[in-house]
Parts: C-alpha cells; sequence; structure tokens
C-alpha cells in the first residue's frame, strides 16, 4: 500500500512536470494554435507582464481565429443539413478561447479577444432547430425505437438551446414513448420445502428491484415494483414473474484417500558405559487416512417475462449453487513416523458443515447475481 502511494504521488509529479514543460513556442511552432494559447494563459498567471510570453499569446490567438474562422467559411458553402452545428462547434472553441482570456489580465491586456457569444446563440439556435424538427419526423413514426431517435434529436436540441420549454416538453414526450416500464412480481417458493427460510426469498425481490433501479441496463427501461407501480398507477408495458421451483439442501458427502509414511527411528539404545552407547535402528510405520467432506446444494428459479397482451418473451431457469468443502485427517499407527508435514496436516481443524440458513442465503445470492445478469443483458438490446 506504502509503495502504491509513492508511486501515485511520482506520478502525479510526473504529470504535473511535463504540463508545466509545455512550451508555448513549440506548440505555436508545431501549428497547435489553441492549445499555445491556453499554455501561454497559464504561464502569464505566474508573469503577467512577460512580453515573450504575450507576443506568443497574441500570435497563437491570431492564427487561432483565422483557422477556425476559415473553418466556418467552409461550412457555410456545404449543404450538409448539420452545419449549423458545425458552424457552432468552431465559434464554441473561440469562445472558450476568449473565456480563457479574459479570465487573465496579462493575456487579456496582450490580446484583445473577441466575445463570440452572439454567435454562439445565433447557431446554437440554428442547430437545436435542425434537431428539433428531425426529432418531430421521428416521433410522426410511432414506433419506440423511432421515439429513441427522436429523444436523442430533442437531447441534441437541448444542449445547443439550454431552456427552451418546447424543446423540454418533446425532450420528456419522447422518453416517456420510448419507455419500456417493466414491473418485476413478487417471487414465490411453490415446491420449496424449507419454509421456515422463505422470509429470505422474500427479501430476494427488494434486493433484485433495488439493484436494477440503482444500476439500469437502459437508459429506455425502468424498473418498478408492484407496489409503487400501483401507487403512481403505471400501466406495465412487461412483466417479469420468478418462482423458486426447487431448493436442495445437500447431504454430507466424504471420499478419503489414504498415505503409507514410514520413517527410520532409533528403536533400541544399549549403553556399556557413558562414552559407549549403542543404538539400534528400525522402521515405525503409519497410515494417514485423509476424509474429503463436501456438501453440494442448489436452488432452480424459474423466470418467465410477458408483455401487456401476455405475450411469453422469455422462460428460463437460473441456477444457483453452494458448494461446501472441508478436509482434515487422522492416522493409525506409530506417530514418530509422521514429518512435519504430516503433522500440520493431522492438527488442522474439523470444520463443522454450515448452517441451513447460510446455505439458503449462499443460493439466494448465487440465483440472484445469475439473474441480475440474465435481466441486463435481455433489457440491454432495448
Amino acid at each position: 500500500m506504502f509503495m502504491k502511494k509513492i508511486y501515485s504521488v511520482l506520478f502525479l509529479l510526473l504529470t504535473v512536470w511535463m504540463i508545466s514543460c509545455k512550451s508555448p513556442s513549440k506548440l505555436y511552432n508545431k501549428g497547435n494554435y489553441d492549445e499555445a494559447v491556453q499554455t501561454a494563459i497559464k504561464k502569464l498567471q505566474k508573469d503577467p507582464h512577460d512580453p515573450k510570453l504575450q507576443s506568443v499569446a497574441r500570435d497563437a490567438y491570431h492564427y487561432a481565429v483565422t483557422d477556425h474562422e476559415n473553418q466556418v467559411r467552409r461550412y457555410a458553402e456545404t449543404d450538409n443539413e448539420l452545419k449549423s452545428e458545425s458552424i457552432y462547434n468552431e465559434y464554441a472553441a473561440l469562445q472558450n478561447l476568449y473565456n480563457s482570456i479574459f479570465r487573465s489580465p496579462g493575456a487579456f491586456e496582450a490580446i484583445h479577444p473577441t466575445d463570440y457569444s452572439s454567435y454562439l446563440n445565433e447557431y446554437g439556435a440554428q442547430a437545436a432547430d435542425v434537431h428539433y424538427n428531425k426529432g418531430v419526423k421521428w416521433m410522426s413514426y410511432n414506433d419506440r425505437q423511432s421515439y429513441k431517435s427522436a429523444y436523442h434529436e430533442f437531447q441534441a436540441a437541448t444542449r445547443l438551446k439550454p431552456g427552451d420549454p418546447t424543446i423540454e416538453q418533446m425532450l420528456k414526450e419522447s422518453y416517456d414513448a420510448a419507455l419500456t416500464r417493466v414491473v418485476i412480481l413478487p417471487a414465490n417458493d411453490y415446491g420449496v420445502s424449507y419454509s421456515s427460510y422463505n422470509y429470505q426469498l422474500r427479501n430476494y425481490d427488494n434486493d433484485i428491484f433495488r439493484v436494477l433501479q440503482n444500476a439500469g441496463c437502459n437508459e429506455f427501461v425502468k424498473f418498478y415494483s408492484s407496489a409503487e407501480a400501483q401507487t403512481q398507477n403505471i400501466i406495465p408495458d412487461e412483466y417479469v414473474e420468478t418462482h423458486f421451483t426447487q431448493i436442495n439442501l445437500g447431504r454430507i458427502n466424504d471420499t478419503y484417500s489414504t498415505k503409507e509414511v514410514s520413517k527410520d527411528v532409533v528403536v533400541k539404545e544399549t549403553v556399556y558405559k557413558p562414552d559407549s552407547v549403542i543404538q539400534q535402528f528400525g522402521k515405525v510405520k503409519a497410515t494417514i487416512t485423509t476424509t474429503q467432506r463436501t456438501i453440494y446444494s442448489e436452488g432452480i428459479m424459474s423466470i418467465s417475462i410477458r408483455n401487456r397482451a401476455g405475450l411469453n418473451l422469455l422462460n428460463e431457469k437460473i441456477v444457483g449453487t453452494n458448494n461446501w468443502t472441508s478436509q482434515f485427517s487422522t492416522y493409525t499407527g506409530d506417530e514418530r513416523a509422521l514429518n512435519d508435514d504430516d503433522k500440520t496436516l493431522l492438527n488442522k481443524a474439523k470444520q463443522d458443515p454450515p448452517k441451513e440458513e447460510a446455505t439458503m442465503k449462499s443460493i439466494k445470492d448465487n440465483v440472484y447475481g445469475n439473474f441480475i445478469a440474465r435481466l441486463r443483458s435481455f433489457y440491454g438490446r432495448y
């Protein structure tokens, strides 16, 4: 963690250093006139009366204006229906330079820039009208995909002409027409024999609804609970039904493996005198039995999605699993045959199987994640 912080600080310092080392003159000579102006402005904030910086900023601004205005003339001569927006973007770049220069007394004194706000208003309004008319045309096709296209056109018009009440009204109408309203019906637990844990399945509905509301898969799909749809008088376009049809809490399954170990050890020691000891070696053996204990549990939930007319759009089954495993060992024979690794394995504590409630929760969480992913995939195409 400490090294990660050091690298982050070094990267930040390097970035600042690279930015500070940008030369307005080099940018100007490369023809990057807008960037040259912005870089010169930043440096003039530290030294407002630097004549060299003022000269570079003034020359770079002159050429930036020339470039953008030449581009405006080229766009004006085309028949492209979006030429007003292209012209607007050129004037927006010039106005951005004006705003930056205005905030720097040293740069403003040297450059005396032109305020292009009136051009922005003029061409912004023209470009907004183009998008608005395209949106109205899309609305006339009277289908959900066309309403989506209309919504995007009205969005573009709003960016170009913010606050216009007519555009904002059409933006709302197009979105309402494009929106698919989906009600998620409460999950039931038919076929589930563990009724003492059914409250978890009911909480499952709340979890799904909360996640889908906060992290939807499509801007044109909105999810409602049954209660919310009723309270808000929502007429659903589609319904999602879920049924936990089966939950099987598994039984303990043990598999065994054995390993024979042996070691040469002193089995007898004869002392004739203090400095004369005779040791007799012999082989001792032990058998290590390792038990692999597993419990496999699973839950199955069916999904059904249908539209307002009752037509089935999706029927699938989602499987959630919980696979618990534990391992422990015992031995028979002579303990002296065991090495350190064997003893470590034997000293490993035997784990108790999880409680049914914990297993149910794990299955639910697994189903929950798979179901959310499936809904996002399905409605991501809308």
